[in-house]
């Protein structure tokens, strides 16, 4: 085999991918990860404030993880990471109304939610959207006032239309494990172990520009002029970049990508000295109808010194100033000045809607003989564990045949 050809080849260093190459080491290949920024973990990102103290992280993009992450924790295993596991002490999550801050219960109209409970029994998830199916269960000024925002804000976008059965996917649960934790120092630490481990290659600062189908392979262009050739190839990104790189070789794939929306999310995190701040501890806040979906703290990972807060805000709403002055209003403050250190991001997450799991099931049977897999979090659902689970599927079919 030339030095440009590999038997695997991987586009996208978030978990999606890095979970691919992690059970191709495990099986005894040698995996090439490429990934267009200048480090791995995409929707995971852990940010590191600089204090006086020392560095304190707040998390940029996913934020938990949880027992139910069979896959992940599989891999954490595999790794010897289990004993890196911190967990995240149990706080409530606040709802943001106009009268200042509530608990989520004290909003729900009980008559409404005793009255609706009983179609509990008869509502279906399959062919709902979440509006549909959780606005049955607990009624539609309920879900409007109270749960509406609440999943807005587990997937930063309107869930209204967002498939029911794309929501809160059962999984079984690790019993010998917490129930949610994270990392010292975040999630990003996970993934950096992962990224790190003898038998994986990531390469980052480079994007792949094009990609050229061969009668035993595929051949990708980078951005930086290389090219490298690849046995079997897995695309772990979104679906508009996928979809632009297959088209040429692939345009029917390329399609149905395309029919695959993303979402923009503008993330900033605060840093805060604890002094400032009369709010009671919370795991964070849910918005009613506000510029931003909601704002998660670092509160169940505490610090003697510092707080941090990351809000998520709608796209295009209000400018930097605007939303370092509605930080704290939220937060309480007296002025902007109190936040010590702020970080931004840019987010982008898939907008699943009805009709969803038929376009994947197309898309699958378009691929399903081909040397090439597509994972990410825009299969099933959104979360970690979703994403790992369409990974571990689709390394199967590439390699147990």
């Amino acid at each position: 085999m030339s030095s440009n050809r590999h038997e695997l080849v991987v586009v996208g260093g978030g978990i999606s991918g890095l979970g691919l190459a992690h059970l191709a080491a495990k099986n005894g290949l040698k995996p090439v990860v490429i990934e267009a920024s200048d480090k791995v973990g995409g929707s995971i990102c852990s940010h590191h404030f600089s204090a006086p103290e020392g560095e304190f992280w707040a998390e940029l993009g996913a934020h938990t993880c949880f027992n139910s992450y069979g896959n992940l924790l599989t891999m954490l295993d595999d790794l010897n990471l289990l004993g890196d596991l911190l967990p995240k002490e149990k706080l409530s999550y606040q709802l943001l109304t106009q009268k200042g801050l509530r608990k989520i219960t004290s909003q729900l109209n009980f008559f409404e939610l005793l009255f609706s409970l009983p179609k509990l029994l008869t509502l279906k998830k399959e062919h709902s959207t979440a509006e549909q199916f959780y606005g049955g269960i607990v009624g539609k000024n309920n879900f409007k006032r109270v749960l509406g925002p609440a999943l807005d804000a587990v997937i930063c976008q309107s869930a209204a239309e967002f498939p029911a059965n794309s929501l809160f996917i059962k999984k079984p649960r690790r019993k010998d494990i917490m129930r949610s934790f994270t990392a010292d120092g975040g999630l990003e630490h996970f993934v950096k172990c992962i990224a790190e481990q003898p038998g994986i290659e990531v390469r980052t600062s480079v994007a792949v520009s094009a990609i050229e189908k061969l009668e035993d392979g595929y051949r990708l262009q980078m951005d930086d002029e290389t090219v490298i050739e690849a046995d079997k190839l897995v695309l772990a990104i979104a679906p508009d970049v996928a979809a632009r790189l297959l088209g040429p070789t692939l345009p029917v794939v390329s399609e149905l990508l395309q029919q695959i929306e993303m979402v923009k999310i503008e993330t900033i995190s605060v840093l805060i000295e604890k002094q400032y701040l009369k709010l009671e501890p919370v795991a964070g806040i849910i918005a009613v109808d506000d510029d931003f979906y909601s704002a998660v703290a670092r509160d169940p990972v505490p610090d003697n010194n510092y707080r941090a807060f990351t809000f998520h805000f709608r796209p295009g709403r209000v400018d930097q100033v605007g939303k370092m002055v509605r930080i704290s209003e939220i937060l309480g403050l007296n002025n902007p000045t109190e936040i010590e250190q702020v970080a931004n991001r840019e987010n982008r997450l898939p907008s699943i809607r009805m009709g969803h799991a038929k376009r994947i099931a197309e898309l699958d049977s378009l691929i399903v003989d081909q040397s090439l897999a597509l994972t990410g979090n825009w299969f099933t659902g959104v979360s970690i564990e979703d994403s790992l689970c369409r990974t571990a599927s689709e390394f199967k079919r590439l390699f147990d045949r």
